[in-house]
């Protein structure tokens, strides 16, 4: 990856670098497995709009701090919204993740998601935002959403059967089972897996071939690739949206959330 990270304009919560055309986002909640809240949210999608506008950007490579990747929704602030039935904390949350997943499929440069631990709920669909996904060996996946009550965001309902295809996207989507890095492979859901000690390195590899590419080809291929589809993916987006504050305040999340805090299994009743 590029030389190390300084705290970015947005704030301490991402680290932002930038060394031989390739940019480096860190997302810095260490201490919170970088769940996200609405601040590290704003400032990932800030960061990519400055990126997106930098020619002398030609790779972007977002990762995280610490063991995790990103742990997703931080249920810490999104619980106390939901005892109160208030959508204030989850609404700007859901919204700056609709532009960072479209602003990560649009723009020119290609993305790299160097997946070095957890990537669970919206942290994986952020990851699967991403052109290529690079995962440490020790590296676990899962739209866990399903565990809390929630409705999947940040476009996983429109990244994940695509990979994997509709039924077992089903599969991952009902039970929030969190699978290991090697099972990801098989799924398609990475380009390869690496120990963990080697993610930097590969990651650089890599970040550095496709910044010394063409980069008026590279960004027509990914133009192809992925922004034709920004019609659909930002109607997906918009759906999740809707669905997951219709689910925010059912009693289902409710009961899922303090589940989840008192370390037991959830009792739903499907309301």
């Amino acid at each position: 990856m590029s030389n190390t990270p300084q705290p970015a304009q947005a704030g301490p919560v991402i680290l932002e670098g930038k060394h031989d055309g390739i940019a480096t986002l860190v997302m810095n909640r260490p201490d919170r497995l970088n769940a996200l809240n609405n601040e590290l949210a704003m400032a990932v999608n800030d960061a990519l709009g400055r990126i997106a506008e930098d020619q002398s950007v030609g790779v972007v490579v977002i990762t995280g701090a610490g063991r995790a990747f990103c742990a997703g929704g931080d249920l810490g602030v999104l619980g106390k919204g939901r005892q109160t039935g208030a959508t204030h904390e989850l609404e700007p949350l859901l919204r700056a993740g609709m532009q960072m997943v479209l602003k990560m499929r649009t723009m020119s440069q290609p993305v790299i998601a160097a997946v070095n631990g957890a990537a669970a709920g919206a942290g994986l669909n952020i990851a699967l935002a991403a052109d290529i996904r690079i995962a440490a060996e020790e590296a676990t996946f899962g739209e866990n959403f399903a565990k809390v009550g929630l409705f999947p965001d940040y476009g996983g309902t429109f990244f994940l059967p695509q990979l994997v295809g509709p039924a077992k996207a089903a599969e991952l989507f009902y039970t929030g089972d969190m699978i290991d890095a090697k099972t990801a492979l098989g799924l398609g859901l990475v380009n390869r897996v690496v120990p963990g000690t080697q993610l930097e390195t590969e990651v650089k590899t890599l970040a550095q071939k496709i910044a010394r590419g063409p980069s008026l080809a590279i960004g027509a291929e990914k133009k192809t690739l992925f922004a034709n589809q920004e019609r659909e993916l930002a109607q997906a987006l918009d759906s999740e949206v809707r669905e997951q504050i219709r689910c925010y305040l059912s009693e289902d999340c409710n009961e899922g959330i303090k589940a989840f805090f008192e370390k037991r299994h959830p009792k739903f009743q499907g309301k």
